[in-house]
This record gives structure tokens, sequence and C-alpha cells, in this order.
């Protein structure tokens, strides 16, 4: 468990940060950018929430989701098959990502068949969900640009473990339909349409 007596430590006014091993890396490093992003997710999410709390089913799902990014975060910031602390490495699971894929089809299916792409906005709840969908979009591509450098062995012990990955691919997936599901199911969507201001 995480006991947080101080919240300033002074140890990162070098510009570095730890770990979760310990290590110390400098705050712009590749991991630390991945989890940071994660943590930015996660907040995005957390406003997307004030407009949520009166649709139950929809916000105890974000609510779970919050909670297993900080699993995402953790096992983001060990590298390697390196332990925390205290002991064992905190990983995402293949059963974190089944129940992204589950509620995935769950809300998907009070949703009509899109004709066309979607922009971002409609209410408050589905422009929040879409902001946070772009921010885990962002996290998605520092992440898999951190397993490359371990597969391309340019910094060995990198890895990045499959399920993190998969993961946060579907959770953004859940964001876009959650953004659908939070605009009236999908009847108060904005759609694109194409080449209407030339």
């Amino acid at each position: 468990m995480v006991v947080l007596n101080k919240i300033y430590t002074r140890t990162g006014d070098d510009g570095s940060t730890a770990l979760g091993t310990g290590e110390r890396r400098k705050k712009y490093d590749l991991r630390v950018a991945a989890y940071g992003t994660i943590d930015e997710a996660n907040a995005a999410i957390g406003v997307a929430r004030l407009h949520t709390v009166h649709d139950g089913e929809l916000d105890a799902a974000l609510a779970r989701i919050q909670n297993d990014l900080f699993d995402v975060g953790a096992d983001l910031c060990t590298p390697g098959k390196g332990k925390g602390p205290e002991g064992a490495r905190l990983t995402v699971t293949d059963k974190q990502v089944e129940w992204l894929e589950t509620e995935i089809d769950r809300f998907n299916a009070a949703l009509q068949p899109l004709r066309s792409f979607v922009l971002p906005g409609g209410s408050p709840a589905s422009a929040h969900l879409h902001l946070a969908r772009t921010i885990c979009r962002r996290a998605e591509r520092l992440i898999a640009e951190l397993k490359d450098q371990d597969d391309s062995k340019e910094r060995p012990g990198e890895s990045v473990s499959s399920e993190v990955l998969k993961y946060v691919n579907r959770l953004s997936d859940f964001l876009f339909v959650a953004s659908r599901y939070a605009n009236s199911r999908g009847a108060g969507d904005v759609l694109w349409k194409p080449g209407e201001n030339r």
C-alpha cells in the first residue's frame, strides 16, 4: 500500500523522478511520459464524470476504469521484470482487457450504427470523453514506441507488457463508445459533413 505523509520531497528538483523500482529517470524519459499521459487521461475521465453522475451504469464503468488506470501506471513505472519496493510487480491482466471489451459491446448495443465520423461535442459529458479518448490515444502511441525500443534492443529491459498496450487500445475504443452513449445514446452526436464548407 502507498503511504504519502509528505507531498514534496525535493528529490525531483534536478529534473529526475523515481520509477517503481527506485531507479531515477529524467522527467522527459519516454517511460515517464507514457505513464504521465495515462495520468492525464485519468484526470480527463474525472472531469467527464462530473457530467455522467446522473447515469449510474456509465459512471460506474468510468469509476472502475479510473482505478484500473492506476494499475496501468503501476505496470508502466516498473520496467522489465523488476519489483516494486514492497515486492510483487503490479501488472495489467487479460481479465481487465476482457472486461473493457464486454463494456464496449454492452454500451455499443444501445447505439445506432454510424453513417459518418463523429465530431467531439453534443454534450459536456461527450466532449470530455472525446478529450479523454484523444489523450488515451497519445498514451498508446508513447507506449507503443517504448515497446518498440525494447523490441529493437535500443534500450533492453524496457519491456512493456502486451496487456498494457491492449488495455489502452481498448480503452480508447470504450471512450469513443461512451462519448456517443453520453450523447443521448448517439441521438445527440454531431456528425462530420465532408466538404461542407468548401
